[in-house]
């Protein structure tokens, strides 16, 4: 049985939390697509610790947690991620598994997606710069380098050939800068890539299902950003969405069981593309404010906007979503109206459908009211104690989306969550 945790917004919805809160309760925990371009935060011990490749699931010593297939893998920023979870006593060797199948991140990938984002001017989609875009190019390419290509000898060889194939590339966009300390970095990380434990990663997980193992399977980014049905061409470069766990992982449809969806209370958004509800007033810098919303892997500010129910209803349905989880609810404790998109007016006609490509059209939300609770929900520790207008505004988008919120998330702490 697989279970799974994704993001139903742009990404930042503050899935790490989530899946740290349910890890408990499963043997394997495995991140089944995205790169360091991901951020996901947790609080251990109090301390906020910022996980890019590593699945969630890593502060529970007795799981397993797997880097699956559909994840592009930087050996740099696992190395740097591996000694900071290390400083909490956990042995990554011993709960930490990879796919031999995932694919690497080189060091002029990084270099092709910063060159290739400059070149774009005003046009740029807002690349984290991790060098995703341009892995994930090898990978349909049939050109990567593979995990598993490290126990081969000729690995080296393999990586002169691609570097070779880059930089043809990168002179065309005539890139100079000097990468030599990146190609450093990026050998003494293989290395230690190479200590870690690497395995067949379909076998492995469709064998613990087989043997009555619980699997949580953990998205990065958002559905908003999936590459064939997000707002394209400003998305990510995989499947965002449950189907690509059974891509990602190697496990069947019907292996898939729980698609648990995380939403905010509210919407953001980190880089360029289309925000319907997009707030440019006092508003959307207040929610920024309250909620911290800047970008856990890149520092930038996020865009900030009200909940956006034409999109929301969208991701349930291509999730097949069973459950929602609202995060950071508590953030809209101080406001005194509330505002929830209901319909897109496009060229004078009311839709709830999201459009070909949203990014082409004038998109104006269509608005509904609600009373705010103004009350700090962050010690609430129980249903009973939620407000009931709080409990209005999370009745209304049940009946909007067709399913039910479980969870609410009412602070960053471990402990602030909230079953409904």
């Amino acid at each position: 049985m697989v279970d799974v945790i994704l993001g139903l917004q742009w990404g930042d919805e503050g899935k790490g939390k989530i899946v740290d809160y349910f890890a408990p309760h499963y043997d394997i925990v495995a991140r089944f697509q995205g790169g360091p371009n991901a951020g996901h935060t947790l609080y251990i011990e109090g301390k906020k610790m910022v996980l890019h490749q590593i699945p969630s699931g890593i502060f529970h010593q007795n799981k397993v947690n797997i880097i699956g297939n559909g994840v592009v893998l930087d050996p740099v920023t696992l190395k740097r991620e591996c000694e900071a979870v290390a400083a909490y006593g956990i042995d990554v060797r011993k709960n930490l598994f990879i796919s031999d199948k995932t694919n690497i991140i080189v060091p002029t990938h990084r270099a092709l997606d910063k060159a290739s984002e400059l070149s774009k001017g005003e046009s740029k989609i807002g690349s984290t710069l991790k060098g995703i875009g341009p892995a994930y190019m090898d990978k349909t390419g049939r050109n990567a380098l593979r995990v598993g290509d490290l126990l081969d000898k000729s690995f080296t060889t393999q990586y002169i050939k691609l570097r070779l194939k880059h930089q043809k590339l990168l002179d065309n966009f005539h890139f100079i800068e000097d990468i030599s300390a990146w190609e450093e970095e990026f050998f003494e990380a293989i290395e230690f890539l190479k200590t870690l434990t690497i395995i067949n990663c379909e076998y492995y997980i469709n064998n613990a299902i087989k043997a009555g193992k619980k699997v949580l399977a953990e998205g990065a980014q958002g559905s908003m950003l999936d590459i064939d049905f997000g707002t394209f061409p400003f998305v990510t470069s995989s499947n965002t969405i449950s189907a690509g766990v059974c891509t990602g992982l190697g496990v069947s449809p019907k292996q898939i069981n729980e698609v648990m969806g995380v939403t905010k209370a509210y919407c953001t958004r980190v880089g360029g593309g289309p925000f319907p509800t997009e707030l440019l007033d006092a508003t959307g810098e207040e929610l920024r404010k309250l909620g911290s919303e800047f970008g856990a892997t890149t520092g930038r500010p996020r865009r900030c906007g009200w909940m956006d129910l034409v999109a929301l209803h969208y991701t349930c349905m291509i999730n097949g979503v069973t459950q929602v989880i609202m995060t950071k609810a508590d953030v809209l404790d101080s406001f005194a109206t509330l505002e929830i998109c209901t319909d897109y007016e496009i060229n004078g006609k009311q839709s709830r459908e999201i459009p070909f490509q949203l990014s082409k059209l004038k998109v104006e939300p269509v608005y509904k009211k609600f009373k705010g609770w103004n009350q700090d929900t962050s010690n609430i520790k129980n249903a009973e104690g939620l407000p009931a207008d709080m409990l209005m505004y999370i009745d209304y988008i049940n009946q909007y989306i067709g399913v039910p919120v479980k969870y609410v998330s009412n602070g960053p702490g471990r402990e602030q969550i909230i079953h409904i």
